[in-house]
């Protein structure tokens, strides 16, 4: 295991205010997603997807790793580049996801653990031949009745260590996701605390297990109400809870913090990023986005499955690229600036 080579592209992936564009949707996720835009998902159509998003022209200034599905890392173009050549020229880093998917927990109904250990090390020997140079595994935490249980917690921080530990070996930054799900009636107080204890979790497996922080991505939720709540915490509550909750948990030698977007819609899931980063800091670690319908919502309701849209759905991806790039700087101004400029 090569630790200096890790870190450094863990750094390289929260750089000069970049992040990620997840484009690792399942082939389920992705049809869900063509289907809002009454667009059949072809293997064809979902290549032409997601090569317009990787050849938008200057994206990786913004941009600093795409989190791919198995389908795409091999995919290429008409004109016979690779999907993974086409990131690489406009200087983004390929990654790819390795988990299999969230599955019914034996023994506590209603819960997930996440499966894909098994064949995992020759997984990422292959994803590396591919071009990878990271790696994701997301495991997911419901808040319910009686949910979630410590045994849940558990197995998936368990699994998430694992994952890393190999990903490492076999030369892959792992990013760790554990994210705690935003579905339910649930106060932004509930949220904070099972956030907490996942995380607590999370990083004593880690230890456990030997894995090195420097040459990983945490990649959490963050700390909101719940989607069904009546009380909607406001910007300013979610930035304070969500860093009081990194601060408590995650070490300073985590190089960065890359949120997903867990539902939010593009607006808040770039102004809950830039409040943390302009009234929160100074923090020990990057805190950037790892994005993947908050990133592309305008993007693909640019495009509609139509090749003449294809320059105003770049248009969108770069417009919505650069103020999240923003907003890991803590200068985003809000949607009126963005549109003006």
């Amino acid at each position: 295991m090569n630790l200096d080579a890790l870190a450094q592209t863990a750094q390289e992936m929260v750089a000069n205010n970049r992040g990620l564009l997840a484009a690792d949707e399942s082939t389920g996720t992705i049809k869900k997603r063509f289907d809002s835009i009454n667009v059949e998902s072809t293997e064809t159509n979902r290549r032409d997807y997601r090569e317009l998003l990787f050849r938008a022209s200057g994206v990786g200034k913004y941009i600093s790793g795409a989190i791919l599905y198995d389908e795409t890392i091999r995919q290429k173009s008409d004109d016979g580049t690779t999907l993974v050549d086409l990131l690489r020229a406009e200087n983004i880093l390929p990654g790819i996801k390795v988990d299999t998917g969230a599955k019914p927990l034996a023994g506590s109904e209603n819960e997930k653990i996440t499966e894909g250990l098994d064949g995992l090390r020759d997984r990422v020997a292959e994803y590396v031949e591919l071009g990878a140079t990271f790696a994701k595994w997301r495991a997911v935490i419901t808040i319910g009745d009686h949910m979630p249980s410590t045994y849940c917690i558990h197995v998936n921080a368990h699994a998430l260590a694992r994952y890393a530990k190999i990903c490492q070996e076999g030369g892959l930054v792992p990013i760790v996701e554990p994210e705690v799900l935003m579905d339910g009636s649930h106060d932004i107080g509930v949220c904070e605390w099972v956030t907490t204890k996942t995380l607590e979790a999370v990083y004593h497996e880690l230890y456990q297990q030997d894995v090195q922080l420097e040459g990983t991505i945490l990649k959490p939720n963050m700390v909101i109400s719940g989607s069904d709540c009546p009380d909607q915490a406001s910007t300013r509550e979610i930035a304070a809870a969500t860093v009081r909750v990194l601060k408590r948990c995650v070490p300073a030698a985590v190089p960065g913090v890359m949120f997903l977007s867990g539902g939010q819609s593009e607006e808040e899931a770039t102004r809950n990023l830039n409040t943390m980063n302009a009234e929160q800091g100074p923090l020990p670690w990057a805190l950037s986005y790892s994005y993947g319908r908050a990133l592309q919502q305008s993007a693909l309701k640019a495009w509609l499955g139509d090749a003449q849209n294809v320059p105003a759905a770049q248009a969108a991806l770069l417009e919505r690229a650069r103020q999240n790039s923003a907003a890991a700087a803590g200068t985003y101004q809000g949607e009126a600036e963005g549109k003006a400029a």
